[in-house]
């Protein structure tokens, strides 16, 4: 929370959408791919209706944007330039899908 958006930072100072929540995994144990397009499947796809912590969520119709989901219909993610990591509501922004990675 609060390290810089980067385009194309995996961390640890700085960090874009995909390269956030491949950091997050990793330190999980799990290797997830480096880009929003490709980490939308990198599991399984679940509805809405059935998030759980830890789960990717995507958001616009062009799949451009992924944040980790915490629970309680929030995510962290890092969000654009000039944005720093935060906390926000998964109704911020256009919900395209969630991906549950195995």
């Amino acid at each position: 929370i609060g390290k810089p958006y980067v385009w194309g930072a995996t961390g640890p100072n700085a960090f874009d959408c995909s390269g956030l929540t491949q950091a997050a995994w990793k330190a999980a144990g799990v290797s997830l791919p480096r880009t929003t397009y490709t980490q939308i499947n990198a599991g399984q796809r679940i509805p809405r209706s059935q998030l759980a912590p830890g789960d990717l969520v995507f958001f616009y119709s062009g799949i451009s944007h992924v944040g980790l989901y915490i629970g309680g219909g929030q995510m962290i993610h890092a969000p654009r330039p000039g944005a720093p990591v935060r906390i926000a509501p998964i109704d911020q922004m256009p919900f395209a899908g969630a991906t549950r990675v195995a």
